[in-house]
């Protein structure tokens, strides 16, 4: 069998076992459900309520994410498909528990976790208190859509909204584009009546006269988020927060709704295409300055994945805390 064939393979197995997360765990990987609710920790966040903010796993599955690709990239292409079609048969019955303890770090994590808990301050200081659903919140189900599996898409979706609705909830505030995206487009296609109001945080402290405390005075690339840009509009919603920060914003050419793509969110299926793509756009980033912010997981996990030593990347949200919040 040929290299192409391995890889075709390997593509095929790994939409299967995506398939399958989302069927039996309600997520795209076998985590126990402490591993995505660990980061609300000691916040005092509200079970529930009609307005909720919902991760939908994006932050917390970045790190596991990118254990996985650097552990892929070291197999040759067949080996690769090998393990794929094996974790394939065994996932069905694979304990949840066991998948754990080859998790990331408690600290290889906290820099993402802390991002929610950033966006969770932030959005106090508009004088919203959302709620939150720890374990009854489920992924969204964003890369299954992307990927065209229409039908374990669906079926995640209807579920997903009927959780919403016998949990009362009336609106949802989004961490990212991915999530924010699938709630506010796809869902009302998908899923009869859903009719729930969805928020990217973003717009929700855009639409806040919040007070600097620590302005940065200072010079960032912005790197918009496909998704964010084209599909939502939301592109001055960022900007105005980053300047209202005292960041001096950095317009590379492809820009809002013309952004180059970050290489995701297909890095679980073409880890060395998206790299490729990865590589490309940072070119174009660190040809302005050496310091990029993102406003999405999956940009961050894919333009990190280039490991460029002469930049730093940034989540806005680390950004806007250290200049709303003062924390540095």
């Amino acid at each position: 069998m040929n290299t192409a064939s391995f890889k075709e393979d390997y593509k095929k197995d790994i939409l299967a076992l995506l398939a399958q997360n989302l069927g039996f765990r309600g997520s795209v990987l076998p985590l126990p459900s402490r591993y995505f609710t660990s980061w609300a920790k000691g916040l005092g966040l509200r079970r529930g309520g009609e307005v909720v903010l919902y991760t939908g796993h994006m932050y917390q599955l970045v790190p596991v994410i990118r254990l996985m690709e650097e552990q892929a990239k070291e197999l040759a292409p067949e080996k690769r498909a090998r393990l794929a079609r094996l974790a394939r048969w065994i996932n069905p019955v694979v304990n949840v528990s066991a998948f754990s303890r080859f998790m990331v770090s408690a600290a290889a994590r906290s820099r993402y976790e802390r991002c929610l808990q950033n966006i969770v301050s932030l959005l106090r200081l508009t004088g919203l208190e959302p709620g939150y659903l720890y374990g009854v919140e489920k992924y969204a189900g964003a890369l299954a859509f992307d990927l065209g599996l229409d039908g374990p898409f669906g079926r995640h979706a209807a579920r997903v909204a009927r959780r919403l609705r016998d949990k009362g909830v009336k609106e949802i505030i989004t961490v990212d584009p991915h999530t924010t995206e699938v709630f506010k487009n796809v869902y009302p296609k998908v899923v009869p009546g859903f009719d729930i109001r969805v928020r990217s945080y973003l717009e929700v402290l855009a639409e806040a006269n919040i007070e600097v405390r620590l302005p940065w005075e200072e010079e960032f690339v912005f790197h918009d988020s496909c998704v964010y840009a084209r599909y939502l509009g939301l592109i001055d919603e960022p900007r105005r927060l980053l300047e209202a920060a005292g960041v001096k914003v950095l317009e590379p050419d492809q820009s809002r709704e013309l952004t180059h793509c970050c290489g995701g969110p297909v890095e679980s299926l073409f880890p060395e295409r998206a790299e490729e793509v990865a590589r490309a756009r940072m070119e174009q980033l660190i040809s302005l300055g050496r310091r990029v912010i993102t406003a999405c997981p999956i940009c961050w996990l894919n333009l990190e994945r280039v490991r460029d030593p002469r930049v730093e990347v940034f989540d806005i949200s680390e950004i806007l805390a250290a200049a709303f919040l003062g924390k540095i």
